[in-house]
């Protein structure tokens, strides 16, 4: 039945071509080769029994409690501003260099990416904040669209991500499959394992920034008193500096509305590696705190907490549906023996473990042409178990 595994295989990536949810093209195509499968007795339907297991596995994992926590405090952190403070107050430090918005623009994404792990709230703000600002300012617009995309993808690696939670619980799931119950990867591993990468990222962003307005002043100039002033006016904070008060080329950094979201992400990380909490508690820590913050901010209101928790509902529904959707897909896909074809596959490409390595990675860059970071994780998983 070898031969049914591949044909779902291409099948899914058609219907996720023609534009599916990828929860639903996921678990729909698995149900229909199932069904079809059942009814020329070529699968007993005893082996579909062993979803509901599963299923079941996925509401008692500890570990994805955190997802939704952590999707609550970035969307809480976005809500109540956050991003126009450090934004406001990155740009009095670097304001009067070459690149220094961009250098800001970079430093407040990861920042960001730190506090909630989502791209696309971190892309959007960004967005709607600084590119307008670049764009007046006189930046390329190649630079100033690079700049904001490049500094919004790295809540993909810099701890908390939520990435890392579902990658942890993958990669849990990969050695229960394969029977490696010894020394465990953990998402505290993973964090502690992604913060250089991340920091490197930064620094190489950073030193690009710097080196391209250097030789090129013209598309990337210091910003100027008036599209400065401009930028203080267009962020909602109580606790600007009026544009009258900021002579030229001064720098005068806001520090509170740096320190306080950095001691929280601070907080959040040191227990999740320092190991006294785990990752769920680590992540109700960061919510709380987020509250608190916004409190403190006084940006906060009920009519703001709804729409957090609205927002992080539908989120955190996003990234369960695709992951019992590839639940099912992989439990299809196995009883087909497509794990046992793909293993054989990946065990003839010449170079042993790196030529196996090098394929997997290739077919990652090109399908995150198409599926974004979560869809990208849970279905690679289901269909390279070797």
């Amino acid at each position: 039945m070898e031969w049914l595994a591949l044909l779902m295989f291409v099948c899914v990536c058609i219907v996720l071509l023609c534009g599916y949810p990828v929860a639903f093209s996921l678990a729909g195509t698995a149900l229909l080769f199932a069904g079809i499968a059942v009814a020329t007795d070529q699968l007993n339907p005893i082996m579909l029994k062993n979803a509901f297991s599963r299923l079941y596995g996925i509401m008692q994992n500890p570990t994805l409690i955190a997802v939704p926590l952590f999707v609550f405090m970035g969307v809480m952190l976005e809500k109540s501003k956050i991003a126009e403070r450090l934004l406001t107050g990155m740009a009095q430090l670097f304001a009067s260099s070459p690149g220094g918005l961009a250098i800001s623009v970079v430093i407040v994404g990861a920042l960001l990416a730190a506090s909630t792990g989502i791209v696309g709230a971190t892309v959007v703000t960004m967005g709607l904040l600084s590119l307008p600002i670049m764009i007046k300012s006189g930046y390329s617009q190649k630079l100033s669209t690079g700049v904001i995309c490049a500094s919004g993808t790295l809540g993909q690696i810099i701890p908390p991500s939520i990435v890392l939670v579902l990658l942890g619980d993958v990669i849990a799931s990969a050695n229960r499959d394969a029977g490696i119950n010894s020394d465990p990867v953990s998402v505290g591993d993973l964090f502690a394992g992604a913060m250089l990468p991340g920091v490197l990222l930064v620094g190489l962003y950073i030193l690009y920034i710097f080196i391209y307005s250097r030789y090129q002043p013209e598309k990337a100039p210091a910003l100027t008193h008036n599209l400065f002033a401009n930028l203080q006016q267009n962020t909602s904070t109580k606790e600007t500096i009026s544009s009258n008060t900021v002579p030229q080329n001064s720098v005068r950094f806001d520090w509170r509305a740096l320190l306080l979201p950095l001691f929280l992400i601070l907080l959040v990380l040191g227990s999740i590696l320092s190991g006294v909490a785990t990752p769920s508690e680590a992540a109700a820590l960061g919510a709380v705190g987020a509250i608190i913050l916004a409190i403190i901010y006084r940006e906060f209101s009920w009519q703001r907490l709804r729409e957090v928790v609205r927002t992080t509902t539908k989120t955190s529904s996003m990234v369960f549906m695709i992951l019992i959707g590839a639940s099912i897909f992989s439990l299809v896909f196995r009883a087909f023996g497509g794990d046992d074809a793909i293993r054989e596959l990946l065990h003839s490409l010449p170079g042993g473990i790196v030529g196996a390595m090098i394929v997997v990675m290739l077919s990652m860059f090109l399908l995150g042409f198409i599926l974004d970071f979560c869809s990208l994780l849970f279905y690679h998983h289901t269909s390279c178990q070797f």
